[in-house]
Order: C-alpha cells, then structure tokens, then sequence
C-alpha cells in the first residue's frame, strides 16, 4: 500500500474535544447490532457511530474474524465500510481477519484511540488477499487497556457535524437552522450564509454526505465552506452577493449505523432527486422548489461532495447552456491556475431524467450541477488546500458573472 501512515487532527481545528468524537454510543448501543465477541485477551465491539460489520467470531485467543457486509439486499455500491472497537485487557498483538459477503475490500484500514487523531495502519501489519471484487484482509494490531477504534475511513459522525456548525454560527454571517429530520428523526441542517447587511437574491446550494463512506467529499466540503465565510476580501464581496445554503449531512441515519450506500429506507439518495421519495431528498426538492418559487431568487450553482477513487469533477458538458454560462469550465479553469502542481480531473457527461443531484439541477432549473469527488486515499492535508482552493475559484468566477435583473441584493 503507498499510502504512509500519518496522524491526522480532523477535528482539533473546530474545538472538539477528543472524547467527543465517539462519546454517544447509544447512538449504536440501541440498535440490535451484534453486541461483540470476547476472549481473555480482548473484546471486540461496534456500539458506537459508525459502528458496522455483521458478525464476529472467534478463532483463537488472539485472533478474531470479522464478516461485513451491505445494509441491505439491494443493489449496492461497492463502498464497503467497516468500524469496530478493541477492548484489551493487557498489552498483546491480535490478528482481525476481515471478510466480506460481497464487493471484497476497498479500505486502507485506519486506527485511532480518541475519534480524532488518525492513522493509516502501516503496511507490514496488513495483509490483503484475493482479486478485485473478492479481496479479504487481515490486520495486525497492537493493543493495550486503552480502546482502540479500526475503521474503513477517519470516523465523521453527526456529533462532529455539531460541533463544527456551532462554532461557525458563532459568525455574524453564518445562521444554523433545522431544515427537518432524517426517517430516524435525526437532525439535517441547514447553514446559511450571507452578509448580514445585505439581502443577496442569488444562491449556491452545496450538499454532502448522501453517501456514508464518502468521507474524504466531507474533509473537503469543510474547508470550502470556511473558506466561503473568511474574512478576505473576496470572501466579504462574495457573501454580499451570494447567499450559500448547505446542507453538511444529509443522510445521518446511514452514517450512525455505518451504510455503504443507502439511507434506512434502502435508497441511495443520490438516486432520488426528482422522485423525492426518501424524508432526507424530499427536504432538498422543497428547499429548490422555494429558492424557484421566490420571484427574486435564483439558484446559480449546486456542488454535491462526494468521494471515489479518485479526485474529480462530474460535470455537465459545455455544450449544453447554463446560467450562469460556462461557469463550470470558469470556475475549473481558474482551479487549475491556482493549483499549478496539481491535475484537475473533469468528467463532463449528461443523461436528461437521471435522478441525481446535478442532473437534477440542471434539468429543472439550468443552474450548473456538480458533483465534486475526492479520492478515497488523497492525502488529507492536499484535501484541505483542495477545497480552500476550489471556494477561492468559484467565488472569483461567480463575482465575475452577469448579475440576472431580479437579483441585485438589496440592503437591510
């Protein structure tokens, strides 16, 4: 694996205190999750946010055997999320074994003792075996009396998501409201941001997490917003323009309970805009159906973070017209200036009618839809500038563009 181990403070930068990450475990201790499996030496377990795998079994004193698999039986994508905790009882070595009922494995492995540093394990104690789509793993690891969390991706659960918009709605340009709950009665988030002393009537709507394994989409869409809500000039001219509508974490029921795709309803959001059938999509169609209702409002931009395996742009081609014109090759283009050491990958394709989140916007409003995918292994401090970067771009691009006559923000 070329992947070097590193130590990652996600989440340091926002205020949250280590403990915090992964203190609700009732979140996964109320479910009818497996409860573990134990030996003298440790317990294994997956009663915490994010948790996931189907079964655990024992196959010695020190060596254990995970089964994972999908939420559902449903057609899946081949996101195959793990996360389990070790409880040791005294210092030891212990061999896990991951397999898989489909899809094989896909995840450097990654461990942590407090939710909020991280660390690729080192290649010497993982072994992966078998071909693509039916790969098996065995991980190595060191444990002591203190927990140890393993997982597929850094853990990112909703609590993260709490801390971070409350310490952004501490800004004066930043407001933080319930856009409404997830099947499971969860929060899903709106934030809003503007200039307080302004009313702007053009809109950028930016989305994330449909997906739960994405996570590398949201190391991304969290330095992008920030960047948004700075104090430089540029930002200041944008947020009086621009108002920005994101909703961080749209499927928060599939994060907790470790989904590869879907949310509880077996659906994979990003399968469901236009028949809305899902609560978490149907609060997105309602929110672009008002910004379309509001006779001086309209929607420039929808950017939906994502990841994959590797970083790139979704795009609609340039042949087809959005308003504003051309804005994505603009914006892409400005990106790769900014970026000179750096390839900015475009994938620009289009099929009328597929229920995803920039067809959809670009069928129903001829705003650009784009979804914005970062690699599952790009390296995490490349992420941050990856999305400083691409918000500086879009918001020179978007200042650069033909204000429509209805929207000249006006002031309070």
């Amino acid at each position: 694996m070329r992947m070097p181990a590193m130590i990652i403070g996600l989440f340091l930068s926002l205020g949250v205190m280590p403990s915090s990450a992964l203190a609700n475990n009732s979140e996964r201790a109320s479910t009818d999750a497996p409860s573990g499996c134990q030996t003298e030496t440790a317990r294994i377990d997956q009663n915490f946010p994010t948790g996931a795998y189907q079964s655990c079994e024992v196959n010695g004193n020190k060596s254990f055997k995970l089964t994972i698999a999908p939420e559902d039986e449903g057609d899946i994508n081949c996101s195959a999320w793990y996360a389990f905790r070790v409880n040791a009882a005294r210092k030891a070595r212990i061999t896990v074994d991951l397999d898989y009922t489909k899809c094989g494995h896909r995840y450097w492995p990654k461990t942590s003792t407090d939710g909020v540093n991280w660390e690729f394990m080192k290649p010497k104690y993982v072994k992966v075996e078998g071909e693509r789509g039916e790969r098996s793993a065995r991980l190595t690891l060191k444990v002591d009396e203190t927990p140890l969390f393993v997982a597929a991706q850094e853990i990112f659960p909703p609590s993260i998501y709490d801390a971070w918009l409350d310490k952004l709605e501490q800004m004066s340009s930043a407001t933080v409201s319930l856009l409404g709950r997830s099947a499971q009665g969860r929060k899903i988030e709106l934030l809003r941001i503007a200039d307080p002393e302004t009313t702007p009537r053009e809109t950028v709507v930016l989305v994330g997490r449909q997906h739960p394994p994405e996570v590398t989409g949201a190391l991304a869409m969290l330095p992008f917003v920030e960047t948004i809500m700075g104090e430089s000039d540029l930002a200041k001219a944008y947020r009086s323009r621009f108002e920005t509508l994101a909703v961080p974490l749209l499927n928060p029921d599939g994060v907790v309970h470790g989904h590869w795709r879907h949310n509880t309803g077996g659906v994979d959001l990003n399968r469901d805009w236009g028949p809305f059938t899902q609560p978490e999509t149907r609060l997105l169609g309602n929110m672009l159906k008002w910004i379309e209702d509001d006779p001086v409002r309209d929607m420039r931009v929808l950017i939906d973070f994502h990841s994959t395996n590797r970083d790139v742009f979704y795009t609609i081609p340039d042949e087809l017209p959005t308003d504003p014109e051309l804005f994505t090759k603009k914006w892409l283009e400005l990106y790769q200036e900014r970026m000179p050491d750096y390839e900015v990958n475009r994938d620009a394709r289009h099929t009328e009618g597929r229920p995803i989140s920039k067809a959809h916007a670009f069928d129903v409003y001829g705003a650009p839809g784009i979804t914005f995918e970062i690699g599952d292994d790009t390296d995490r401090k490349l992420i941050k500038r990856i999305g400083r970067e691409s918000a500086i771009a879009m918001m020179e691009t978007l200042l650069q563009t033909p204000e429509p006559a209805n929207s000249v923000p006006t002031e309070k």
